[in-house]
């Protein structure tokens, strides 16, 4: 677990596991924060004809799971895209629909909504909201252009990829800016976009800088991105 102050809050982001998405975790506010779960992705695929192996909420829930056992966290919320479609709900397989049961039923649990699923409801349990004020702070799916407001998002799955001893590596990655934070895809089966893509850097504006960050070994490695050239 690494801290690292954001907007004059403490926080704690969670290394993950062989090479997954940590989650990041708000210490004052006991709460568990994770973006894009994208649960029932290999179901909704498999409607279509393209067979990929029914598993990926069970691993998504269970990394989650001990995530929140790690952190003692009391509450979560989920920044959008949490199913990989609004009828996700329903097609998630018993063991997987009895860990997500248990989850939401012991902890405060808040689902908001993404463009994947802006039509969840209270289908998965929790509570869904479009967008909620925590601390100051704003939670929402996908950053809001041009806002300087301190704000939590996720929706663009950023990756970063590095060359280290001849090796080039990829890893999901946060994104931050003095105000702003798009978190990584947390979910199984969640690809990624370029950290540095413009689509990525024109959200986050107005910055005075912008970089990728990915705790290692109990360390918090930034790498820039973007900077103000004023």
């Amino acid at each position: 677990m690494v801290p690292f102050s954001f907007c004059t809050h403490e926080l704690v982001l969670l290394e993950g596991e062989r090479g997954r998405p940590g989650a990041l975790y708000w210490p004052r506010e006991h709460a568990l924060l994770v973006a894009d779960l994208h649960l029932e992705k290999a179901s909704h695929y498999a409607r279509g004809g393209q067979m990929l192996p029914p598993y990926d909420s069970r691993e998504t829930l269970e990394r989650l799971a001990r995530a929140v056992r790690m952190t003692g966290a009391r509450r979560v919320f989920a920044l959008g895209d949490n199913f990989h479609d609004s009828e996700g709900p329903a097609r998630l397989e018993p063991h997987a629909a009895g860990m997500l049961d248990a989850l939401v039923r012991a902890l405060d649990w808040v689902w908001i909504t993404g463009n994947h699923d802006p039509h969840l409801g209270e289908s998965a349990g929790g509570t869904c909201l479009e967008e909620l004020e925590l601390g100051g702070v704003m939670l929402r799916h996908e950053a809001k252009r041009g806002s300087r407001a301190p704000e939590l998002s996720g929706h663009f799955h950023p990756r970063l990829t590095v060359t280290a001893r001849g090796r080039r590596i990829a890893r999901a990655c946060g994104v931050v800016s003095d105000t702003r934070m798009i978190l990584p895809a947390y979910g199984a089966l969640t690809g990624g976009m370029d950290a540095g893509d413009p689509a990525i850097v024109s959200a986050l504006q107005p910055a005075a800088a912008i970089d990728a960050v990915l705790p290692a070994k109990g360390r918090l490695l930034r790498y820039p991105l973007w900077r103000n050239a004023a």
